[in-house]
């Protein structure tokens, strides 16, 4: 079942402008280490904090609270994993959230989906509930 569905479009440009003129304070207010550390591999670095500024606010929203309530950017956190798909990570409030608003016996599974086109950046966040398997087997 879906518990939560968000999106966000971001403007790379706009970005850039925060970056330039704020610098780390900005960076590291927003972004995790690893996503900072992916951030300033890249060649497009701002397009790539645009698309993970976008994935925050839309997974803000797919929590139903937009950032407000106690959420803070860094309880959102995107990863990529080895084949390059971006993965959701919640911690803190974020994180409690999800797990209030995940029903019993169900577990919480993020999915997140990034693009760009500069100068725009977009993500969507669906937030789905599957059924927890029941151990199988008897003695």
């Amino acid at each position: 079942m879906i518990l939560g569905i968000g999106t966000d479009l971001a403007n790379i440009d706009r970005i850039q402008g925060t970056l330039d003129r704020f610098g780390d304070r900005f960076r590291n207010r927003v972004f995790t280490e690893t996503e900072q550390r992916k951030a300033e591999r890249r060649a497009d670095t701002a397009g790539t904090y645009a698309k993970r500024w976008a994935a925050k606010e839309a997974c803000s929203k797919a929590l139903g609270t937009g950032l407000r309530m106690g959420i803070a950017w860094k309880d959102m956190a995107v990863s990529n994993i080895r084949t390059g798909q971006p993965v959701m990570h919640v911690t803190g409030w974020a994180a409690d959230r999800l797990k209030e608003m995940t029903p019993p016996g169900h577990e919480a599974i993020i999915h997140v989906t990034l693009t760009d086109d500069h100068p725009w950046a977009q993500a969507f966040v669906v937030i789905e509930a599957r059924p927890v398997a029941e151990p199988s087997g008897q003695p």
